[in-house]
């Protein structure tokens, strides 16, 4: 968090007093007269009130740009700005299910304080005793792992840890906690006419470990969504763990971080332009019969073919990702939430911002500064436009 410190030089002035003294002798007399000294005015210097300290923190927008595939802004977010931003999407060429994957990190270098997204992961089970015998656990099948579906926390604890923190030292579980209220944001229920059917279920577990010499709590989520399809006397199984993330700092100040964490992540918002044409091109591929794509020439090209225009489907598809990251954000540390809504008057949209500031600004670069002292202006000494913004 960035504190502008504004301190006026202190002048302590020191002064010497001197006092005269006099003798005169009086006509006739050898007794000396003493002259009082002349008053001399103080110099005890004047205590200097200490300096007003103004607290401000400063959020710059980052941006992951699909490079490989749309050439779009596939999310973005606010963090501060001091932090580092590091963010891909990548495309699976073999995964018509789920051709693409996004992951970031978002850190404070001066500490362990961190909040991380992880690709989602596509599994795939089966009763099919064919594809069983073709495709046995631990294979892939049209991309997919193999692998009989888990529930959120065993998903968490037997592959998303030893995944993405197989490498840390000292590794143990501290909690766990099912979110039933979060899986709800995610369709569930069974098509009639299809038979097809959806399940989510979601959850979190906290563990600790050793991170370059300093001992780390690390909150980890994941939503399992599964898709299961009869397929004559069997069925297939697709099952997800998504919605992964992580926020961590290091042991006790976890909650302590968490007003600024959850800025950062109220913040994330998906391009509904880039989600449009991923979602065009998940039904693209599964009306061809699961078509793979063969190079990511050729997926660029049926990419820069789907339509600009977004449906009332894919427009709720967007709306119901944006529900669930903020009812995860609800979920980190228990729901204690710190941020404020302000409007942003150049944007013309609301941001959460940590709360506690008496003033914010923002300016036409997607930054924004938060300040509690009334009097502080950001456009004094800046070449920039900054604009106040309000509350609500």
């Amino acid at each position: 968090m960035n504190k502008a410190v504004i301190v006026a030089p202190i002048i302590i002035i020191l002064a010497a007093a001197g006092i005269y003294i006099a003798f005169l002798q009086k006509p006739g007399g050898s007794t000396p007269t003493t002259i009082p000294p002349t008053p001399t005015p103080s110099t005890t210097p004047t205590p200097t009130p200490p300096a007003k300290v103004v607290n401000v923190v400063k959020y710059k927008t980052a941006s992951c740009v699909d490079a490989q595939g749309t050439g779009l802004e596939a999310f973005s977010m606010l963090i501060p700005s001091d932090w580092t931003f590091e963010g891909e999407v990548t495309w699976l060429l073999n995964n018509p299910l789920m051709p693409a994957t996004a992951q970031f990190s978002v850190r404070n270098p001066d500490s362990t304080v961190e909040f991380k997204g992880f690709p989602n992961q596509s599994m795939f089970w089966t009763n099919n005793p064919l594809i069983q015998y073709t495709n046995p656990p631990g294979s892939r099948y049209f991309g997919a792992y193999v692998m009989e579906p888990l529930g959120p926390i065993e998903a968490l604890k037997q592959i998303v840890v030893p995944m993405f923190r197989g490498d840390v030292a000292n590794l143990k579980f501290i909690s766990e906690e099912e979110l039933p209220e979060l899986a709800k944001l995610f369709g569930t229920g069974t098509d009639p006419t299809s038979g097809i059917s959806y399940g989510a279920e979601a959850g979190k577990i906290r563990v600790e470990y050793t991170l370059n010499g300093v001992q780390v709590e690390d909150e980890i989520y994941c939503v399992i969504q599964s898709v299961k399809t009869p397929v004559g006397a069997a069925t297939n199984n697709n099952w997800f763990i998504s919605n992964l993330s992580s926020f961590r700092a290091a042991k006790g100040k976890l909650d302590v971080n968490s007003k600024t964490l959850q800025t950062i992540a109220f913040s994330a918002v998906i391009n509904l332009k880039w989600l449009n044409k991923y979602n065009q091109l998940v039904l693209y591929l599964i009306k061809q019969q699961i078509q793979q794509i063969k190079s990511i020439g050729q997926l660029s090209n049926m990419l820069s073919q789907m339509s600009d225009e977004i449906s009332q489907d894919n427009l709720k598809s967007w709306e119901d990702r944006q529900a669930a990251n903020d009812k995860l954000v609800d979920d980190f540390t228990h729901g204690i939430l710190g941020v404020d809504s302000y409007y942003d008057p150049i944007a013309e949209k609301t941001v959460e911002l940590p709360s506690g500031y008496n003033n914010a600004w923002t300016n036409s670069l997607g930054e924004y500064i938060l300040a509690d002292d009334p009097s502080y202006n950001p456009n004094i000494g800046s070449n920039l436009n900054w604009q106040p913004m309000k509350t609500g």
